[in-house]
């Protein structure tokens, strides 16, 4: 009698009430607010907070998947977890949320929008998806797909802080690690779940974690993944940089105030005889050593097409909250458009400052502002 009087009052409790009226939109609430309370309290990839709080997530909704797909068997009968199973579809979308919105926040720092794009994309996939299919988070395939994605961006820029070094090894070696983890617990939870053996076909999924990884290699071998843990947090065309007691003293024209996305002003216009500067500065987590590059690029109208023309390379150490500071100048420069390419020694391109040349012999500066980094 206590227990059937303990499984009503359950029942009848107005949280369970709630959740059973919007459960065709909870999974999506919480979702979101796992997204809004990483967005309030995350902020550096490599501090001890943000470390603890990631490893938590990626551990519970480890643990979550299991026990939801676990929990209809006859061992779980009257345990906790049997009798608040309503409640573990939330926890793993509040966990993806918290993943996903602490990449995205990471993964923002960067000047170059377009770089960070993918991620975007797959992160409103993930966002809706639940939308799109019937079953929502108890279809199998979303669920480890989602899964092996989020473990698979999670280790790819935590080992590399851990060790305090990255390189397409490591990329490598996160990626392994994470489809060999993702293969066992699905191999986990089939051997112990009737429902799963019913729901799913094993060699279906391990088909599609395996195309998901080989999908993610070959965005990483087109470049198309920026290369985290670093992000470009800042960077600026400039007319003069002064290095003054350890601070750059960076002189550069500001755009118009509705032009928020970008910190200069697109239209250069230089004085002829005077050099263009491009200055960066590049978040990396503490300890970590890398060689980064400045890849100067003109538009050629008559062969339409970008031309590589400097490559400046200068190493970097991580630890600085605003970012390593560094710069680059060109004398001999052409009027038209030109991009400077930030990027790594493998190539992978950290963002991008773009500008339009204009000489003359007196250029008019507006907007002219002096701002020390």
């Amino acid at each position: 009698m206590i227990r059937i009087s303990k499984n009503i009052t359950y029942k009848e409790s107005r949280f369970y009430q709630y959740i059973k009226r919007h459960q065709k939109y909870a999974p999506l609430l919480f979702f979101i607010g796992g997204f809004t309370w990483d967005s309030l309290t995350l902020g550096r990839i490599d501090r001890v907070y943000d470390i603890v709080i990631l490893c938590t997530y990626i551990t519970l909704l480890t643990a979550s998947i299991y026990i939801y797909n676990l929990v209809d068997g006859e061992k779980w009968k009257n345990t906790f977890f049997r009798k608040n199973e309503a409640y573990l579809p939330l926890a793993i979308q509040f966990f993806l949320g918290g993943l996903t919105s602490a990449y995205v926040i990471y993964f923002s720092r960067s000047v170059s929008l377009s770089k960070t794009a993918s991620f975007f994309l797959i992160l409103l996939f993930l966002l809706f998806a639940n939308e799109f299919f019937k079953k929502r988070v108890s279809n199998k395939y979303l669920q480890f797909g989602a899964y092996f994605f989020v473990n698979f961006t999670f280790l790819s820029f935590f080992i590399p802080v851990i060790l305090k070094k990255m390189n397409t090894e490591i990329f490598i070696i996160s990626g392994l690690i994470s489809l060999v983890s993702t293969f066992l617990l699905i191999i986990l939870v089939y051997k112990n779940s009737y429902s799963t053996r019913v729901a799913m076909v094993k060699w279906k999924m391990f088909g599609l974690i395996f195309s998901i990884y080989i999908l993610i290699n070959t965005f990483y071998y087109f470049r198309l993944i920026p290369p985290v843990p670093l992000a470009l947090d800042k960077g600026v065309v400039a007319h003069n940089i002064q290095i003054q007691n350890g601070n750059y003293k960076v002189s550069y024209e500001i755009d118009n105030w509705y032009i928020f996305w970008r910190d200069h002003k697109i239209d250069f216009n230089r004085t002829i005889n005077k050099p263009v500067y491009v200055f960066t500065s590049i978040f990396a987590p503490t300890d970590l050593k890398k060689k980064i590059y400045h890849q100067w690029k003109w538009y050629n109208k008559t062969l339409d097409s970008w031309q590589n023309l400097d490559k400046i390379g200068f190493e970097i150490t991580g630890g600085r909250d605003n970012g390593y500071r560094g710069y680059s100048y060109k004398n001999n420069v052409k009027d038209g458009m030109w991009k400077v390419e930030v990027v790594t020694e493998e190539d992978l391109v950290l963002g991008v400052v773009d500008f339009n040349i204009k000489t003359g012999k007196s250029s008019r500066k507006t907007n002219l502002k002096v701002r020390e980094f």
